[in-house]
């Protein structure tokens, strides 16, 4: 591990991978309705705004996750609706708090990874390999993800 990162227990990491991979088909489905609801806004406001809001659905499309991300993993309880249901929570260097702009990054990361097939295959390979089970994204982030309970 990195002179940053805390010596966690094995117990704290041990079997998130599993977790993760259910946690995000929640997560998946929470973002599908926040982002059906953005965009039936954005669709309203356009018709007001004669079609100038309407501009505004490829960043509802890309950013919904991300932000997402970002307001959970970056607030208070450190972590997802589907990481909670789960058990899981992020930790940052020293076991910190995870902050807004960290979470955001971290998320984006991951979503370039699995927009891309051997980004992603590799993004999992690294987790598979390491005995902490961060993945790539984690570990160029500094954040590790860990048993809450």
């Amino acid at each position: 591990m990195s002179e940053n990162m805390p010596t966690l227990p094995p117990e704290a990491t041990a079997g998130v991978l599993t977790p993760r991979l259910f946690a995000y088909l929640v997560d998946i489905c929470v973002i599908a309705v926040l982002m059906v609801m953005l965009f039936v806004i954005v669709a309203v406001l356009g018709v007001f705004t004669f079609g100038l809001a309407w501009f505004l659905f490829p960043l509802v499309g890309a950013g919904t996750g991300v932000l997402y991300s970002a307001v959970t993993v970056g607030g208070s309880r450190q972590s997802t609706i589907g990481m909670r249901m789960l058990g899981l929570r992020v930790i940052g260097p020293r076991g910190t708090r995870v902050d807004f702009i960290t979470a955001a990054v971290h998320a984006l990361l991951f979503y370039v990874a699995a927009g891309t097939v051997l980004v992603l295959v590799i993004d999992i390979l690294v987790g598979l390999l390491r005995d902490d089970r961060r993945l790539l994204h984690d570990v160029l982030t500094g954040l590790t993800i860990v048993n809450a309970r």
